[in-house]
């Protein structure tokens, strides 16, 4: 990295046209790209702009040997504002936290679950979710059912909230799952599960750590209980930055349960004598809740600065701008992928609009068996890094029906890529797979 800043040409917004008529040519120019590097990982980690680096360095620089007090910037009351409108909530909502991980395990150990209550999950969640639930199993006795997601092209989401509803009894008190799966890049029909876990009283846990950069969202619309996202990924913010959202009012055109109650496992603000307020039954805040989990001792001042400029740049170019094209150049890759592999190689949902996102899983061998080989794969993405500075990466994932796990390359579009860029991937993977099939 240290290389592309010395011969890099930082770019900011202020050298632009303004952000939101602003050409993607231009607009890729405020990123920190290797220009000898195709980035098509973004679902890994994105590409900070420059804007981005210079605020973590900035604010380090001006709170490095100071005198002044930590702790009152440390709750970003002002980027904790900004980012929660950008979603459509408020700031009793929002709380910046260190990463998705993070986010996911406060709001799954701060469930009040018991003995025989019962989690609904799939296989295609993140360790870090699976893990905190397990946890959960071994400390509380609490019981984990973990359904396996189709997988493939034609895959609707009408199967999916099917399986879901499948699996509920009377001991279910939780449905949880990805925003947009890791391994696949499924976007699950997040509204319709959100309805059917309300038509049940059941709470829902989302992990969404690839929604913000990607989708231009209503948190509140969608219905949603608990949501831990990412900042590094698609929203281009630093390592170590992360958004948890925490549904605090009572909106019943969105979802007219009962908050759910939660403890704040982390906390330096919350009570350390009697009890909060009773939680609102309305659209009118009673606690600030957020504020619970955002106070836990001091915080990295300049990685929560760093992440609202990354927020705001993308509120200035537009959200659902930003989602039009990315989905767009998903598209286009999408049948690029098809017309090289074969329809049938793609573990990603394409003929159902509502199920595509950016993030594409696919087989590139000529024999089907090698979907079950890891060296293959971990050969391909890796000689596409080291021999054609491709950026891509490798996932796996249970398939039903299946006896083994499933392996897949996986590639991602974001704002910054390009459709020559696709091209050139393409055409690399093709002959590199030919070479190793």
């Amino acid at each position: 990295m240290s290389q592309l800043l010395e011969s890099g040409r930082p770019v900011t917004a202020a050298q632009l046209p303004p952000l939101r008529t602003a050409s993607w040519e231009d607009i890729r120019k405020l990123f920190a790209l290797d220009p000898a590097t195709i980035h098509l990982n973004t679902g890994t980690v994105g590409a900070m702009p420059y804007e981005v680096l210079d605020t973590v360095d900035r604010v380090t620089r001006e709170w490095t040997g100071g005198l002044a007090d930590v702790y009152k910037p440390s709750g970003y009351v002002e980027h904790r504002t900004a980012i929660a409108r950008a979603f459509g909530v408020d700031l009793d909502e929002m709380v910046i936290c260190h990463n998705a991980t993070e986010g996911v395990a406060r709001i799954i150990q701060g469930l009040d679950l018991r003995e025989g209550d019962e989690v609904v999950t799939t296989s295609h969640e993140c360790y870090s979710v699976l893990s905190n639930f397990n946890l959960l199993r071994n400390r509380f006795g609490v019981r984990v059912k973990v359904i396996t997601p189709p997988t493939g092209y034609d895959v609707r989401a009408e199967e999916i909230v099917e399986l879901f509803a499948e699996a509920i009894t009377q001991r279910t008190k939780v449905l949880s799952f990805a925003a947009v799966t890791l391994f696949t890049g499924t976007l699950m029909p997040m509204r319709a599960l959100c309805e059917l876990a309300q038509r049940h009283g059941l709470t829902t846990v989302v992990d969404g750590a690839l929604l913000p950069g990607m989708l231009d969202c209503n948190l509140r619309e969608l219905g949603v209980d608990f949501m831990a996202c990412s900042g590094s990924k698609f929203q281009c913010g630093p390592l170590g930055t992360g958004l948890l959202y925490l549904r605090n009012k009572v909106f019943p055109e969105h979802n007219p349960l009962p908050l759910p109650t939660f403890w704040p496992v982390i906390s330096t603000w919350y009570p350390i004598v009697g009890s909060p307020p009773p939680r609102t039954t309305t659209s009118v805040a009673s606690d600030d809740t957020a504020l619970y989990v955002q106070v836990a001792g001091s915080a990295s001042i300049a990685r929560g600065a760093a992440l609202a400029k990354a927020c705001e740049l993308f509120d200035d170019i537009g959200r659902a701008r930003i989602e039009r094209h990315i989905m767009d150049l998903a598209d286009y890759a999408r049948g690029r992928l098809a017309e090289t592999f074969g329809q049938d190689a793609l573990y990603s949902p394409g003929a159902d609009k509502r199920l595509r996102s950016p993030l594409i899983a696919f087989h590139p061998f000529r024999d089907r068996e090698s979907a079950w080989n890891i060296k293959k794969f971990a050969a391909f993405t890796d000689r596409l890094e080291q021999e054609h500075r491709i950026w891509t990466r490798w996932t796996e994932f249970d398939v039903p029906g299946s006896p083994h796990q499933h392996y897949a390359a996986r590639i991602t579009t974001h704002l910054f890529n390009t459709r020559a860029e696709i091209d050139r991937a393409v055409a690399v993977m093709a002959r590199l797979a030919d070479e190793l099939s």
